[in-house]
């Protein structure tokens, strides 16, 4: 029973990595990249882990799979989150797909500050807008 568990946790696991790099290949920006490999990366590796932790159940093994796991699935999206918001703010163009831009005009780029409620929010979408306009650049 256990191998059977162990077959299934780590082909999903196998395919969540598979699907991730097929991720990178196929999503046509940066933004969508990057969400697709940090959710299917976690999972698949998480499953490996877990699948590990099953087969050698000695309690080194275990809580060193178990730690890796708990901060992988902590850190991965806080890290994405920090490199998106990097990548938005030097200006990195979003896919020309995207339909709105929720963030336009809410970067002070004098002081590195996100604001709320900006004053003239029509006026600066049109001055800043980052939705690109060939698929080229967004390669």
């Amino acid at each position: 029973m256990i191998d059977i568990l162990i077959a299934i946790f780590s082909t999903i696991g196998a395919l969540a990595i598979f699907f991730a790099s097929l991720g990178i290949l196929r999503m046509p920006d940066f933004y969508l990249r990057l969400s697709v490999t940090v959710k299917a990366a976690t999972l698949g590796v998480g499953l490996l882990l877990l699948c590990a932790a099953i087969l050698f159940p000695d309690i080194s093994v275990t809580t060193k799979a178990i730690a890796i796991t708990f901060f992988l699935i902590i850190t991965s999206p806080i890290a994405a989150h920090m490199i998106g918001r990097a990548a938005y703010f030097t200006g990195t163009p979003l896919w020309k797909g995207t339909i709105i831009d929720e963030l336009a005009g809410m970067y002070n780029k004098e002081t590195h500050e996100l604001e709320s409620n900006p004053q003239n929010k029509e006026e600066i979408t049109a001055e800043n807008d980052q939705i690109a306009d060939t698929e080229e650049e967004t390669k």
